[in-house]
């Protein structure tokens, strides 16, 4: 079980996979990290917004790099710059063919490719011949319910050069509701021969197992389920080589985790430490006291304001044992 020599991976998302997160996915055995996803116009644009997206976290050897786009010459050459300007630091690089947010979609990008399969095929063939890095392709089920496309548009991924697919196993008009078709993946396995790695609903170590079971997926990509939840990671890894699951967190582990990934953010951010506020409530969900500390949170503008609502709910948390 490998995908480019990975099992187990944090996937690419807009806002979340941070050097912070990746920081921390890390440290709890996730094999292989995506930075955000990265616009390649932005990229053209000489965009600083956009290169910071690209800036490694410390420790940081190797990250995978998403780009998302819908102009064949334009991402060749941004994944051509992203190579020369990263070097030995690139894993790999990932085209966004899944994202289905109306604000991609609606200018063809993410998940609209799989609308327009020859274009997408040109794509990564225009990629794959920029880089000497390997180039591969992240698409859903289909676009929608009334049409599974995916292990046809894997085939198409395939013979234009793509090294590998990652399938959500979720249509794009979906978005992120009901439940995925892990059976897809199984679908996309049998089309192809090269790696496929399945993404969807894990959410749990045993939930990775099954999802490896049913589909003879090659690797585990996780989305969702790593937000506010880093221990993932080392529970999927142990789950998958057959040991003792590690236990869930405690409540003084979900609350040291949140300071850490704070922290973390404070220093690489300094005053973007706002972005923390979402990490947090994913971080406290469920937590006696959770409900009002959400309020609170939406406020916080330091990682003093983050402590103080932290020591709040550890407070709470104790009165209660």
């Amino acid at each position: 079980m490998s995908f480019l020599g990975y099992d187990v991976l944090l996937a690419p998302m807009a806002g979340v996979t941070d050097v912070a997160l990746r920081t921390l996915a890390r440290e709890q055995g996730a094999d292989m990290c995506f930075t955000e996803m990265v616009s390649a116009k932005g990229l053209s644009f000489a965009n600083e917004k956009t290169r910071h997206l690209l800036a490694l976290a410390d420790g940081e050897d190797k990250v995978a790099v998403q780009l998302f786009g819908h102009e064949p010459e334009v991402m060749a050459s941004q994944a051509a710059w992203i190579e020369q300007e990263m070097g030995e630091s690139l894993a790999y690089l990932d085209i966004n063919m899944g994202c289905p947010a109306r604000k991609i979609v609606t200018k063809g990008d993410g998940s609209a490719l799989m609308k327009t399969p020859e274009l997408a095929a040109q794509i990564v063939s225009a990629v794959k011949g920029a880089v000497e890095h390997p180039v591969t392709a992240k698409f859903r089920r289909g676009w929608g319910p009334e049409e599974e496309t995916a292990p046809e548009f894997a085939r198409r991924m395939e013979a234009a050069g793509a090294d590998g697919v990652t399938v959500h196993a979720r249509f794009s008009l979906q978005m992120y509701h009901g439940e995925a078709d892990w059976d897809c993946i199984a679908r996309v396995k049998e089309a192809v021969e090269i790696p496929v790695c399945g993404n969807g609903d894990i959410r749990s170590g045993e939930d990775a197992v099954a999802m490896r079971e049913r589909t003879g997926c090659d690797a585990v990509m996780i989305a969702r389920g790593a937000e506010g939840n880093p221990w993932i990671f080392s529970q999927v890894k142990a789950a998958l080589a057959g040991g003792a699951i590690p236990a869930s967190p405690t409540v003084e582990d979900r609350i040291a985790m949140a300071r850490r990934h704070a922290h973390l953010l404070q220093q690489r951010e300094g005053r973007n430490i706002v972005r923390m506020r979402k990490h947090a409530m994913w971080y406290v969900a469920g937590l006696p006291g959770a409900a009002a500390a959400r309020g609170r949170l939406n406020y916080c503008t330091s990682l003093e304001d983050f402590n103080q609502v932290f020591d709040e709910l550890l407070e709470i948390a104790s009165t209660r044992e």
